[in-house]
């Protein structure tokens, strides 16, 4: 009876430390990978990448005055040529840098000539919220392999689009007036189903005014 009495505890015991085990063991490489994701600065690597990789990058970007008639005489060609895609999406990117005169004014978007003798809109540099991808995956500098926790990718992006709401976009927005001519270069992101791409909406990554109206 002795014996019984201090059975059952042990059972007990043992079928709680089963169910919830004291000592939980993780592979050393998930653990490095959880170590890494902890201790990553989303704010920090898009503040060093934008000085160091992304602003020498945007003075290389493919000129409008290359892309843009490319894209106008054959799109699908301009796509093969110089685009970028990200995985299995619809979607793919023109990095791109030029120089254009404002023609119009809205409260999200300023909207450019670029060509010569051109007075339509054939970029709209986007000055509204930014949201979405165009940043991170639209450059090419960034592989998402190279991040093996997704999150930290996705943190990567919000933190460059907040990069661009406020260090890029308040300057624009003060600066452009009709007639003005604004150097740029920034991504834009264009879904393959649609065949609308006059205007490009570009979220620029640089402006400069070169001439006032």
């Amino acid at each position: 009876m002795r014996t019984a009495r201090w059975l059952l505890p042990l059972l007990l015991l043992a079928g709680l430390c089963w169910r919830f085990p004291l000592v939980h063991f993780v592979p050393l490489k998930a653990a490095q990978q959880i170590k890494a994701a902890a201790a990553f600065d989303a704010t920090q690597f898009a503040a060093d990448f934008w000085i160091s990789r992304l602003s020498p990058a945007a003075r290389t970007a493919v000129p409008a005055n290359v892309l843009l008639p490319a894209i106008q005489a054959d799109p699908a060609a301009a796509k093969k040529r110089f685009s970028r895609s990200v995985g299995l999406g619809t979607d793919y990117f023109y990095f791109f840098c030029g120089t254009g005169r404002v023609v119009a004014l809205t409260d999200d978007a300023i909207s450019l000539a670029c060509t010569a003798g051109s007075t339509n809109a054939e970029v709209a540099l986007q000055t509204g919220l930014v949201f979405g991808d165009a940043i991170r995956d639209g450059t090419g500098l960034l592989n998402v392999n190279d991040y093996p926790d997704s999150q930290n990718f996705n943190d990567i992006s919000a933190a460059l689009d907040h990069l661009v709401e406020t260090q890029v976009l308040p300057g624009l927005r003060q600066q452009a007036r009709i007639g003005v001519t604004l150097s740029f270069a920034g991504c834009a992101e264009i879904d393959d189903e649609d065949s609308d791409l006059n205007p490009l909406k570009v979220i620029p990554v640089a402006t400069r005014v070169t001439s006032p109206p």
